[in-house]
């Protein structure tokens, strides 16, 4: 126990907020792990074992063991990472990017979004490209040793016949399970035929898709991008070039920040930087949008990528319509033994839901997501206040005051009371009390 929470004191030390469940203890016998989740570094048992929930789903014919992967990125740039993700219990794993043209990196090609001294995002400008060629054996290899792990290959080309279709020949030749069409790196420089600038345009992406389905034998996912006016009409796109699948999103492109004391952009390559993509929990938001997007606008199963940290994060991709979700930043800040926390969350929750598996919820949201049109505008909300829990920092009321409908007053003991007359039903108290001492009842 004692080793437990000097874990515990040392990581609230840390600098890295990477949400704040994961600073929670789970004492094994004590505490529900979906509530509670255990200390990093302590050899704790995978509780899943104990669970009568089938984790595994079914995705474009291939058995994945549980719905958890590595997305493309730093955390699957080597294959020897990938064996130990795969030894750590991840059902599947994408390569880092490949193609038969190389891409140096820019170094250093990290740099961190932070709030209040903590990170909570990073802005990236890896640009690499890995040969193809020299991940051929390495494929090989991670297939024969991990047979029942699915293996997806990322790969990027210019946007001609003969590349993509080389390209998909060779990696499926030495046993690849899937191949993931990355039409959406934002890292494309002057280029007009690589990554997003595919993938902005429904034409091209089309045109790529037929040409990898035309010589294809294993299922095909084409990555989106969210840097777009409208997502679905790309993956309408993609559905209609053959697309097996859509994994959605990749990075958003952004501009993380300056250094004030040397006036640099971030990250600082010799005084210089450039656009780059942004990920991280802020883009969750954007990607659940996406996935509900495509999810409604095709057919298509959907691998959900973005801002996903925790296992409630991956619940809301399953019921947005996600059947797989993919990790990359939350693995950076981490690392691969978070994929205990997520089995054991997700299985609870399914089991506490009265669920048995991960496709039970699958897209259950999705019929209650309507435009703002068609919502009940007669439905209104009134705030109510647990005066026991209640810490009285005056949050409630200085929202309400500053941004809202001065609709909260303080009584003589400093607890908050809301004006019937004066509330405006927008719910922002509710969403500032830290304390969650407030919540939302239906105004009768």
């Amino acid at each position: 126990m004692s080793s437990i929470l000097q874990n515990f004191e040392a990581k609230k030390k840390s600098k890295i907020c990477f949400p704040s469940e994961h600073l929670l203890i789970y004492i094994p016998g004590f505490e529900n792990p979906r509530t509670k989740q255990w200390g990093e570094g302590d050899n704790l048992e995978d509780s899943n074992a104990l669970r009568k929930v089938d984790l595994s789903i079914e995705f474009c014919g291939l058995e994945f063991q549980n719905p958890f992967l590595l997305a493309s990125g730093p955390a699957t740039a080597r294959s020897e990472m990938i064996e130990r993700a795969f030894d750590a219990g991840w059902g599947g794993a994408v390569t880092k990017l490949l193609g038969l043209k190389t891409r140096p990196s820019p170094h250093p090609y990290i740099a961190a979004l932070t709030f209040e001294g903590k990170a909570i995002g990073l802005g990236n400008i890896d640009s690499i490209v890995y040969p193809l060629d020299d991940w051929l054996q390495k494929i090989e290899n991670l297939k024969k040793r991990y047979p029942n792990k699915i293996l997806i290959a990322n790969l990027t080309g210019d946007a001609d016949t003969s590349s993509w279709q080389e390209m998909t020949k060779k990696v499926q030749d030495v046993g690849v399970d899937m191949l993931e069409l990355n039409l959406s790196c934002p890292l494309t420089g002057e280029e007009r035929t690589i990554g997003a600038l595919v993938g902005q345009d429904p034409k091209l992406t089309f045109k790529v898709v037929k040409w990898v389905k035309e010589v294809a034998n294993v299922p095909v996912m084409v990555k989106l991008t969210p840097n777009v006016t409208d997502i679905t009409s790309i993956a309408k796109a993609a559905e209609k070039g053959g697309a097996d699948a859509l994994s959605a999103i990749n990075t958003i492109l952004g501009f993380v920040g300056i250094d004030l004391e040397t006036m640099e952009p971030k990250p600082s390559v010799n005084g210089t930087s450039a656009f780059g993509g942004y990920s991280g929990p802020a883009i969750k938001p954007i990607a659940l949008r996406c996935v509900a997007q495509a999810a409604k606008s095709t057919k298509l199963p959907i691998s959900g990528v973005g801002g996903i940290s925790t296992w409630k994060d991956a619940v809301e991709f399953f019921l947005a319509g996600a059947s797989t979700v993919q990790l990359c930043t939350a693995v950076m800040f981490k690392g691969y033994r978070i994929i205990d926390r997520l089995k054991g969350g997700v299985s609870d929750y399914i089991r506490d839901k009265g669920f048995n598996s991960v496709k039970d919820i699958v897209g259950r949201v999705l019929p209650k997501l309507t435009s703002i049109e068609k919502l009940d505008f007669t439905y209104q909300v009134i705030p109510q206040v647990d005066r026991f829990k209640c810490i009285k920092c005056e949050l409630c009321r200085l929202a309400c005051r500053d941004a809202g409908y001065e609709a909260i007053e303080l009584d003589e003991e400093k607890l908050p009371i809301v004006s019937r007359e004066k509330c405006g039903s927008c719910g922002l108290c509710a969403q500032v009390c830290p304390a969650g001492a407030i919540f939302l009842k239906q105004r009768r």
